[in-house]
């Protein structure tokens, strides 16, 4: 008590002789704080260059740089230290050689909803040996970029004007696991996927593909290909994947005769979409399938050994969901006796 009523009295000592001289008697508490900042921002600096004033870089996170939604034009100063870089939102046109000359340190580079375009970049990855995840959505982007870390996992370029993928685009890419490349302008993907060797999602949705890729990685869990104009699958179409779950081939042009016997009769599939397309019949399914979709097709029977060969206790089709409406079958089309078969059909819409 006594040493606070020191302080106290020191304090009111203090007060007129401070404003008597025209001084902030609380100044001495503020300029603290700007020292403070001041050996901040030398730390920062010491640690890789400081933080471009566009952007920010936050202290306790700092090796991250966000630059997300600032109306930028071109690329910013970035630091050495930087891992994580957040570019999107932007109008950024172009990412000269020397954009990412010190960050080679990254890990993600987040440049979706920009304004990028083919021409404006060159070699600019070829240094980033660490980088993981590339985010190239919503751009100008006609053709894939040259030299490509190898080390990608998670790569996206869909909603881009991207006409073809060669072997070459994706060469060595051992470690990738998502690739993202719906909603362009491809036409044929010939044998590029083939050396992904980790790939578990593809997403080729909304291009304008006629046939399928020629090969597809062994470790493919997820397969989408809706909104193109394949008409026909090739033998073996699914041979191989034994990782495969989930195919989607909607709005399609796929007909009867596209269609080799038994290629959905592959054990693993859980969902099958082939609705909106062109098929008079329904395929022959595995029985470990859970979800078809074929609504919206021109279906005129429905045939009980589509979904199980053979019926008894033990043999019967594990399908929860299946779709049927917009065909040219009715309720009354159903055979009695697919209770038996169907017997886990939560819902059977037609």
């Amino acid at each position: 008590m006594a040493m606070r009523l020191e302080i106290l009295v020191f304090l009111s000592a203090l007060l007129p002789l401070c404003l008597s001289h025209g001084l902030d008697p609380l100044g001495w508490l503020f300029q603290r704080q700007s020292y403070g900042h001041y050996f901040g921002s030398l730390q920062a600096d010491s640690a890789g260059g400081a933080c471009p004033d566009e952007c920010d870089c936050p202290p306790s996170y700092p090796v991250a740089m966000y630059c997300d939604g600032r109306g930028l034009t071109a690329m910013p100063t970035i630091p050495s230290r930087i891992k994580y870089l957040y570019l999107q939102n932007n109008a950024i046109t172009a990412v000269p050689d020397s954009a990412l000359a010190n960050a080679t340190n990254l890990v993600w580079l987040m440049m979706h909803h920009n304004q990028l375009t083919s021409d404006g970049i060159g070699k600019v990855f070829l240094k980033l040996e660490g980088l993981e995840r590339l985010y190239l959505q919503h751009n100008n982007l006609t053709s894939i970029p040259p030299n490509l870390p190898r080390t990608l996992r998670d790569l996206r370029f869909n909603h881009n004007k991207i006409e073809k993928v060669t072997p070459a685009d994706l060469e060595g890419m051992d470690n990738l696991t998502i690739l993202y490349l719906h909603d362009n302008a491809v036409t044929d993907m010939g044998t590029s996927l083939k050396a992904l060797k980790s790939l578990t999602l593809l997403d080729i949705s909304s291009n304008k593909l006629t046939k399928v890729p020629d090969a597809f990685p062994e470790d493919l869990h997820q397969l989408y290909m809706e909104f193109n104009s394949i008409a026909s699958l090739p033998e073996s179409f699914l041979g191989g994947l034994a990782q495969l779950q989930y195919v989607r081939l909607a709005h399609n042009q796929l007909t009867d005769k596209g269609i080799p016997p038994n290629t959905f009769n592959v054990s693993g599939l859980v969902e099958l979409d082939l609705s909106f397309n062109k098929l008079e019949r329904i395929p022959s399914i595995s029985t470990t399938l859970q979800h078809l979709y074929l609504q919206a097709n021109q279906i005129k029977e429905f045939t009980m050994g589509s979904f199980c060969s053979i019926i008894d206790v033990t043999n019967f089709s594990k399908l929860r969901t299946l779709r049927l409406e917009g065909n040219e079958i009715s309720r009354q089309d159903i055979p009695s006796d697919s209770a038996l078969c169907l017997r886990q059909a939560s819902s059977i819409d037609i």
